[in-house]
């Protein structure tokens, strides 16, 4: 007998639409106990908005746990309970996109819906007050050690603490049979140059944060001519650090797309060794490069291992693909999160990442499918800047 889960989802919006944020708890449908927890501030939206995105991420949170469980979906928003049930007829523009991408997640006869009153929605309520709470304090929400409700089990956050293997990627596969749906395509631009990309120097996100040179820029002006000509990116999502954002923005002008900042697409932290060469890292740190260059774990002093880099994008992934389903989206990031993309999709060991050539403002491609299959698409692309 197929396992039951039950989502519980709701959404927010201080002024409807106002800033917006979702939370979404997903439990197991025996014991109650609480499997995961997902919440997200959205930036300006309506309260529907906010509660359709706040299903999404329940159902995408059921179906990682066991897509082939049962799922239980209570929320008290009865529009979205009877659109979705198919009840109700789904006519603002705004609604239609979103019960199509959640209905992508699992098969319908998987999934119930019902309608619950507030008082008994409130341990998702209070994940997107956090949401909307850190959104106002400049920030995306992030579990707690212990984020379950005081009468509920404690959860296992979807962003999870820090542990001693990177996630799994997903199973690979040259394409997918038809009947997968679209894939949601993942199109990763580097940033374009900077004075220390020139150079050669370790460059991540615990040291200054350079701006595009002039040739950065010109890169930069050059991918947008190339993306605006394809036609095929329906949103832009970056780094928060400066060469990516400068790099994003123009790409965004040229497409007329908004643009979406994400603190889990930032580089590697180097620690002791930002703003250095290879060379002088080898020349004053030999026993730690070594280290270094032999273990994904091994973080440079003061800095952030290739292994915490790996679980950070993959939590990234899953949270983008999530919100993007079957949509092309340009991500534009760094050396390490692109290669740890290309890695996780090739299942490829950690020491891969020693292995792949990635040029500034170079493009790569992957797709994922909704059955958790993947693929690569493209690898350092550079025809746009000859």
């Amino acid at each position: 007998m197929a396992r039951t889960l039950v989502v519980e989802a709701d959404g927010g919006s201080r002024g409807n639409p106002g800033p917006a944020g979702y939370g979404a708890v997903v439990c197991d449908g025996a014991t109650g106990e609480v499997l995961a927890e997902a919440a997200e501030f959205i930036g300006t939206h309506t309260n529907n908005v906010a509660e359709y995105r706040g299903l999404i991420a329940g159902l995408r949170a059921a179906h990682a746990i066991d897509p082939q469980a049962r799922v239980r979906v209570r929320m008290d928003s009865k529009l979205v309970v009877e659109q979705m049930s198919g009840r109700w007829k789904i006519k603002h523009p705004d609604m239609r996109p979103l019960a199509a991408e959640a209905k992508t997640v699992l098969p319908a006869e998987q999934v119930s819906y019902e309608w619950i009153p507030r008082e008994k929605n409130k341990h998702a309520d209070r994940l997107a007050n956090e949401a909307m709470d850190a959104g106002k304090r400049g920030k995306q929400w992030e579990p707690r050690r212990s984020s379950a409700a005081p009468d509920a089990s404690p959860a296992v956050p979807v962003a999870t603490e820090p542990v001693d293997e990177a996630p799994k990627a997903p199973p690979v596969g040259w394409a997918a049979p038809a009947d997968l749906g679209t894939p949601t395509t993942f199109v990763l631009l580097r940033h374009g140059e900077t004075p220390l990309t020139a150079e050669k120097r370790f460059s991540g996100s615990g040291g200054d944060d350079p701006e595009l040179s002039e040739k950065g820029r010109w890169q930069a002006q050059r991918v947008a001519d190339s993306l605006a000509a394809r036609g095929t990116v329906q949103a832009v999502v970056t780094s928060p650090l400066a060469r990516c954002r400068q790099t994003a923005q123009t790409v965004a002008d040229r497409l007329g797309l908004d643009l979406r900042v994400d603190e889990g697409l930032r580089e590697t932290d180097f620690g002791a060794w930002e703003g250095l060469t290879f060379a002088e890292v080898k020349e004053r740190h030999p026993a730690e490069l070594d280290a270094w260059l032999g273990s994904a774990k091994t973080a440079p002093p003061g800095g952030e291992s290739f292994a915490a880099v790996a679980r950070r994008v993959s939590l990234t992934r899953d949270k983008l693909i999530a919100r993007y389903a079957g949509r092309t989206v340009l991500v534009v990031t760094h050396v390490t999160p692109i290669k740890t993309l290309v890695r996780l999709v090739l299942g490829a060991p950690p020491e891969s990442l020693f292995r792949m050539e990635l040029s500034a403002a170079a493009l790569s491609a992957v797709a994922y499918y909704g059955d958790g299959n993947a693929s690569l698409r493209l690898l350092n692309d550079t025809s746009h800047l000859r």
